[in-house]
């Protein structure tokens, strides 16, 4: 907590969430440790991997499912890349230039993220549909090869979400990782089934069938990702922070006659920042108020980065920003 004059009539409080310890949209949130930096890389090396044994083995069996999970699997190691160095710059100090330091490189990872796999989506998509219009013929689609390779991505996508068990409970976006990845297996199970039923039926229009299905399942997944980069790219209000609720906080604070220029947004896509002037007539700084106000705003509403000016209110001089239509 800092304080420190603004103008003849205004104070100036600020307080941050304590090093290595943030809390951002809808709950407590914290930054991966630098202990999960060989689960991300580890995670990454071995999807990786299977994204080129996907690739060349749906080639070779003419399978479109294994290449859209192929695709799904490339997003996944972006995702665990993208992820990983967001979290290492995020760790960097901030500088003269970079006053609020590195933090919402998170925000352009996860957007970053979400553009590629839409795209690669979009063209298993367009390559199911033309099979399925044109037809597969019997015999085209290696159902053995399907089974074998999907079964393998259970056990990749299996042990990469055991790397993230560990710190799935006290740390958000680690169990994000963690469910991420169970959720990739049951995905590779549906694969194994696929296949399974082309050996057994011969239906190999199942093939491309299930290739759409899993571009549905990723599509939507994506397209939440997506949603919610473009809104912190924006400086939406991050989700569960209720605006209301911490206005009418604010307003009930001793000695608080006006509340203006509130603002919340994500400084990253784990710590949500606030600024508010607040009027409060014929007072002294006090120091004490505005740390529990801070503190508050951490615990309560999980905004763990909280700038707060005071005005008096009675100099004659009005803020030029107390109007709702100015920002």
């Amino acid at each position: 907590m800092t304080e420190h004059d603004h103008s003849d009539h205004e104070d100036h409080a600020h307080g941050d969430a304590h090093a290595g310890h943030s809390h951002g949209p809808g709950g407590h949130h914290h930054a991966p440790p630098a202990g999960f930096d060989g689960a991300f890389a580890l995670g990454a090396a071995l999807n990786g991997g299977f994204v080129v044994a996907e690739v060349v083995f749906g080639i070779a069996a003419h399978s479109v499912v294994l290449l859209a999970d192929a695709a799904h699997n490339l997003g996944d190691v972006l995702g665990l890349l993208l992820a990983w160095g967001a979290t290492v710059l995020g760790r960097r100090r901030p500088t003269r230039q970079r006053t609020y330091g590195y933090g919402r490189s998170s925000i352009l990872a996860s957007l970053t993220n979400a553009v590629v796999v839409l795209v690669g989506v979009g063209a298993i998509a367009v390559e199911a549909i033309q099979r399925l219009v044109a037809g597969v013929p019997a015999g085209a689609v290696g159902s053995t090869t399907i089974i074998i390779v999907a079964a393998a991505g259970i056990v990749i996508n299996g042990v990469t979400a055991w790397l993230f068990a560990r710190g799935r409970k006290g740390d958000l976006n680690v169990r994000a990782a963690f469910l991420h990845m169970a959720a990739d297996a049951l995905v590779s199970l549906g694969v194994v089934v696929s296949g399974v039923i082309i050996l057994f039926t011969g239906w190999v229009w199942v093939d491309p069938a299930a290739s759409l299905i899993v571009a549905a399942l990723i599509l939507v997944s994506t397209w939440s990702v997506l949603r919610d980069s473009v809104n912190l790219a924006l400086d939406k209000v991050p989700e569960g922070v209720d605006v209301a609720a911490v206005q009418k906080y604010l307003v009930g604070l001793p000695g608080i006659s006006e509340v203006h220029d509130l603002h919340v947004w994500g400084l990253s896509t784990t710590e949500t920042a606030l600024t508010v002037h607040l009027v409060r007539p014929n007072a002294s700084i006090d120091d004490g108020l505005l740390h529990e106000v801070c503190e508050t705003l951490k615990d309560r509403f999980a905004i763990g980065h909280s700038t707060i000016q005071v005005e008096d209110g009675g100099s004659g001089h009005v803020c030029a920003l107390a109007s709702e239509s100015v920002i």
